[in-house]
């Protein structure tokens, strides 16, 4: 990720998620950015959740459409990343879709 280039709540990046420890989700795969811009636009790190195409459905998982694939957001696995693994923007889905679910959870 180029430095200070603006990251937004919303989007999708490519991100090196290794190493990994246990159950952790592994691999370099999408994430959404689920901080806050403020937050993003400050600290040299965000929080992401992991997407998947697989795994098991739990209310915790929302299920989208992300480019053109079903997806599931691994809320249940945030992670708060160095920029430095952010690789590569994606896209973005819509707050609407996942961040009740977050605050749901987390409250």
């Amino acid at each position: 990720m180029k430095a200070g280039a603006a990251i937004k709540r919303g989007e999708v990046f490519w991100v090196n998620l290794d190493p990994t420890v246990g159950a952790e989700i592994r691999k370099t795969r999408p994430a959404l950015v689920v901080s806050p811009d403020d937050m993003n636009a400050i600290l040299p790190r965000v929080i992401v959740a992991p997407l998947t195409s697989k795994g098991q459905a739990l209310g915790c998982r929302p299920e989208v459409i992300f480019n053109d694939r079903s997806a599931r957001i691994l809320l249940d696995q945030l992670r708060c990343v160095d920029k430095s693994r952010l690789l590569g923007k994606l896209g973005g889905i819509d707050a609407a879709l996942w961040h009740g679910v977050m605050l749901e959870m987390l409250g």
